[in-house]
């Protein structure tokens, strides 16, 4: 959704995809705990138990995930794998998945491509409209004041940073995203969203209704396959 999203779109769409979430991040938890339980010492996991903890995931979910994958014998192996492709209108599309069976994840994300309008690339098709950014959005409230978040996260290391309408919308290189993030968690400020993104540099700025309801199908196709971590595009309206 990136900084077109308002806090309310950003909102409702997580209220709806909060019990399929529950799945993609037992499992991503579990992959993630196989690098170590303590999160201190391995940011993969620190990043899932955050992403967890942001759907009100309960803590004993979390722990069993934790002790599951600190505990596997590795006889499933998961592994990541990023798609790219085209939606309708020539909207790019980078989808990222874990996934313990490649055919099955293929075949499922190119139907969801096939079936919506779009079509699935090859490595590389895409990608090059995109950077790797870390992305935090903080809601707008009459008691934060603009110029402290700015400094906080100035300090840290932070990139840049937009005002919209409702929100304050923040990137960071990926080197320094977690050090700005605890900067403004420890400093008291709510981070609506905080997580490492493909951000497109390139965006499609407006779109037909019949091809925005095409691409609205195509991305919900896409983040209701369990296989399916993450989708990004480049369109810069809101789905």
């Amino acid at each position: 959704m990136g900084r077109h999203g308002t806090i309310a779109g950003r909102k409702e769409a997580q209220d709806k995809k909060r019990a399929a979430s529950f799945t993609k991040l037992v499992r991503l938890i579990t992959v993630a705990a196989r690098g170590g339980e303590n999160p201190e010492f391995n940011v993969a996991l620190k990043h899932a138990i955050e992403k967890a903890k942001a759907i009100n995931m309960p803590n004993d979910n979390i722990n069993r995930a934790i002790k599951k994958g600190a505990g596997t014998d590795g006889s499933t192996a998961f592994e990541t794998l990023n798609y790219e492709g085209y939606g309708p209108a020539g909207v790019a599309i980078i989808v990222e998945a874990l996934t313990d069976n490649k055919n099955r994840t293929a075949s499922s994300v190119k139907m969801a491509f096939d079936r919506n309008g779009g079509n699935l690339g090859v490595s590389g098709s895409v990608s090059y409209m995109f950077g790797r950014k870390g992305e935090i959005i903080i809601e707008k409230t009459d008691d934060i004041d603009e110029e402290a978040l700015m400094e906080v996260a100035l300090e840290a290391g932070m990139e840049d940073m937009e005002t919209l309408e409702d929100s304050f919308y923040i990137t960071t290189e990926t080197a320094n995203f977690d050090t700005v993030a605890d900067a403004l968690r420890n400093t008291g400020y709510t981070l609506l969203e905080a997580d490492i993104q493909y951000l497109p540099s390139i965006e499609v700025d407006t779109l037909g209704e019949e091809d925005l309801q095409k691409l609205k199908k195509l991305i919900d196709a896409l983040e209701n396959d369990d296989d399916v971590q993450k989708v990004h595009h480049n369109y810069a309206g809101e789905l």
